[in-house]
């Protein structure tokens, strides 16, 4: 009996340190999360997104292969869920402050407005920006939210989308190991 006792209580504490250990571990910050990108219905567009903190901002890295050459507008979307065949289960941009929607460079804009990247030739695009404003933890995380590269240029006025045109290309942002 006193030898269950003791087992019992051995395990409870194993159990409370290992849900410690968890908690803390959870608790902190993501400082690098990446988006693969697939092609939706139609099309033949991949990529990559790489979210990486350094300091008090985001280094956001996109490469994409596969896209009409010429500008495409490219954003973070309220969900992270590409299952519909056109990209739209990833729902709207993200706009936890309920902004307009503007380019990047705007102080006052969607959180998941990031503007356009320019294709060459052959297809290929490479962009590389910095955003002061772009978070990995908390309540308004980029972090499990849809990342869709658009058919069009963006235009950076037009509400609520850009008129960007269709999704090209989904992804779900998730922790990377760092």
């Amino acid at each position: 009996m006193k030898t269950n006792r003791l087992l019992h209580l051995g395990l409870s504490l194993l159990a409370a340190g290992s849900f410690t250990l968890t908690s803390s571990a959870t608790a902190q910050e993501p400082t690098k999360a990446i988006a693969v990108l697939h092609p939706t219905q139609g099309s033949k567009v991949e990529g990559t997104v790489t979210f990486t903190k350094t300091g008090d901002a985001v280094k956001i890295v996109a490469d994409f292969t596969g896209l009409t050459p010429g500008k495409h507008g490219f954003h973070i979307h309220e969900f992270g869920d590409c299952s519909s065949p056109d990209g739209k289960a990833a729902g709207g941009h993200f706009n936890p402050t309920n902004n307009p929607h503007a380019g990047h460079e705007a102080e006052t804009r969607h959180a998941g407005d990031l503007g356009n990247v320019e294709a060459d030739s052959s297809g290929k695009a490479h962009l590389e920006l910095t955003d002061k404003t772009m978070m990995m933890s908390g309540e308004n995380s980029i972090i499990g939210r849809g990342f869709i590269v658009h058919e069009k240029a963006d235009d950076l006025k037009t509400q609520p989308t850009g008129d960007a045109g269709g999704r090209v290309a989904c992804g779900v942002i998730g922790v990377a190991k760092p």
